[in-house]
C-alpha cells in the first residue's frame, strides 16, 4: 500500500520553521541530558551492587509505569493543551536529576548503605517511567501539530537525526564526565542540560487539543486508539517488528559489564562504546536527509532489522575493542533506517485527533521494549552468562525479522 507524501527533496524543509527548531533544539538537550543519566545510571548501579542482572532492573523499574500508564497517557495527551504537559514532564525530570545528585553526595553515602543507594535509584527511576508515559509521545504529537503534512517525512528524518546526535553525545559525554567530575559532577551538568532544554520549549505555541468528542469515555478513547493500529496493518507490522528487535537485540544493556570486565577499557572507553550504535545511526539519518527513499520502504526496514541482528551476535563474540565498536555502529546505522521508516509511517498514517493515543500504543509497544529489553538481558546474562545472552538476543532477532517477511507481505510490499 502506498503512503502519499511530497517528492520536495528540500533537505531543509521542515527546519525552515522557527517553531520546529526551538522543538528540535529543545529536545536535543532534553535527550542529551537523559541520555547522559542513564549511562550514569548504567555504571553507578553496577558499580553500586558488581551484579549484571542489577542493570537490567533499572530498566524494569522505568518500563513497569511507563507501560502500565501508556494507553491512558494518550487519551490524556489528545485532550490537553500540548506545550504545558511537556514542559510539566521536562521540569519533573530536572527534580528526578536532582534527587539523584543528593544520594550521589558524600553526606548521602554516610548514611545509607550501597544496597539503599540502589533502591533509591531506582524509586527514582520508577517516578521518571510515569513521567515518561506522558512527556515522551508528547514530543512527537507537537511535531506533527507545527510542521504541514507534506514536510512530516522531512522533519521526522530531522526530528530522529537530532535525537541520534543527543543520544551518542549524551553516552559518551557522560563516560567522560563519569571519570573527570566523578558522579556528582556529572549530575549537576545533566541538572543544567535538562533546564537549558526546558527554556527552548518554553518558545513553542499552545496547542490545544484538535476538535473532537472530548466529552467521550476515556476507555472508549483508549480503544479507539488502539482499534486504529490494529487495523491499519502495515503500521501494526512496522511496530511489532521494532518491538521484538529491540527487545531481543538489546546488547546495549550489557555494555556497562563488556567495557568494565570483558574489553577492559574503563569508563572513557565505556561512554564511546556506549555511543557507538547511536553514531551509526546519526551517519545513516544524515544520508536519509539528504537522499530520502523513494521506494521499497517495507522490504528495505525487515532487511535493515536482519542485518542489526547479525551485528548483535558479533559483538556478542567480540575480544576486541575496534570490532565491538564497529559492529554497534553498523548495528546503528541499520536501526537508524528501520526507526525512520517506521517514524515516517505512524506519522503520515495516523489523523492528528488520534496521534496522542496511536503514539502511546508505539510507546507502549516499542519504546518500552527497550527497558523490558535490558531487564531480558539481564535476566538472561544471569542464567545463560554475559556472552550466550547477547547471541541468543541476536539470533532471536534475526528469527523475528525473518517471520515478519514471510508472514507480513504487505509490510514488505509497503512504500511511501
Amino acid at each position: 500500500m502506498s503512503i502519499p507524501s511530497s517528492k520536495n527533496n528540500d533537505p531543509l524543509e521542515s527546519v525552515r520553521i522557527p517553531e520546529f527548531r526551538f522543538l528540535l533544539m529543545g529536545r536535543f538537550l532534553f535527550i542529551m541530558s537523559l541520555r547522559m543519566m542513564s549511562t550514569l545510571v548504567g555504571w553507578w548501579i553496577y558499580k553500586l551492587t558488581s551484579i549484571p542482572f542489577a542493570i537490567g532492573l533499572i530498566g524494569l523499574s522505568e518500563v513497569i509505569p511507563a507501560l502500565t500508564l501508556a494507553l491512558y497517557a494518550g487519551h490524556f495527551i489528545d485532550i490537553s493543551e500540548k506545550r504545558k504537559l511537556l514542559l510539566s514532564g521536562v521540569l519533573l525530570y530536572f527534580c528526578a536529576a536532582g534527587i539523584l545528585f543528593f544520594l550521589s553526595t558524600r553526606s548521602t553515602g554516610a548514611h545509607l548503605t550501597k544496597h539503599w543507594v540502589a533502591i533509591c535509584i531506582y524509586a527514582v527511576i520508577f517516578c521518571t517511567g510515569i513521567v515518561r508515559a506522558f512527556a515522551g509521545p508528547t514530543f512527537n504529537v507537537i511535531l506533527a501539530l507545527i510542521v504541514p503534512r507534506h514536510a512530516l517525512q522531512n522533519a521526522t528524518t530531522w526530528n530522529q537525526g537530532a535525537w541520534l546526535i543527543a543520544s551518542v553525545t549524551g553516552h559518551a559525554f557522560g563516560g567522560f564526565c563519569i571519570a573527570i567530575f566523578d558522579i556528582p559532577g556529572t549530575l549537576l551538568i545533566i541538572c543544567g542540560g535538562i533546564f537549558a532544554g526546558w527554556i527552548l520549549l518554553t518558545r513553542l505555541h499552545r496547542h490545544h487539543p484538535i476538535a473532537h468528542d472530548i466529552e467521550k469515555k476515556t476507555w472508549d478513547s483508549v480503544k479507539e486508539g488502539i482499534n486504529f493500529v490494529f487495523k491499519t496493518r502495515d503500521l501494526l507490522g512496522a511496530i511489532t517488528l521494532d518491538m521484538f528487535a529491540v527487545f531481543f537485540g538489546g546488547a546495549v544493556a550489557m555494555i556497562p559489564v563488556y567495557a568494565s570486565d570483558i574489553l577492559k577499557v574503563g569508563p572513557e572507553g565505556f561512554g564511546i562504546l556506549n555511543g557507538a550504535a547511536d553514531i551509526g545511526s546519526i551517519c545513516s539519518v544524515l544520508l536519509l536527509t539528504i537522499f530520502p527513499m523513494q521506494k521499497n520502504q517495507g522490504r528495505r526496514l525487515i532487511i535493515a532489522v536482519s542485518g542489526f541482528g547479525i551485528c548483535i551476535i558479533v559483538f556478542a563474540f567480540s575480544k576486541s575493542y575496534l570490532l565491538s565498536f564497529f559492529a554497534l555502529m553498523l548495528s546503528g546505522i541499520l536501526d537508524g533506517i528501520s526507526v525512520v521508516i517506521r517514524g515516517t509511517i505512524m506519522q503520515l498514517k495516523t489523523p492528528d485527533e488520534m496521534k496522542g493515543r496511536v503514539l502511546s500504543v508505539n510507546s507502549m509497544f516499542v519504546n518500552s521494549s527497550n527497558e523490558l529489553g535490558q531487564f531480558e538481558s539481564g535476566l538472561m546474562a544471569k542464567l545463560m552468562g554475559v556472552v550466550p545472552s547477547v547471541v541468543f538476543g541476536g539470533c532471536m532477532t534475526l528469527v523475528v525479522a525473518l517471520t515478519t517477511w514471510v508472514k507480513s507481505p504487505q509490510l514488505r510490499k509497503l512504500e511511501y
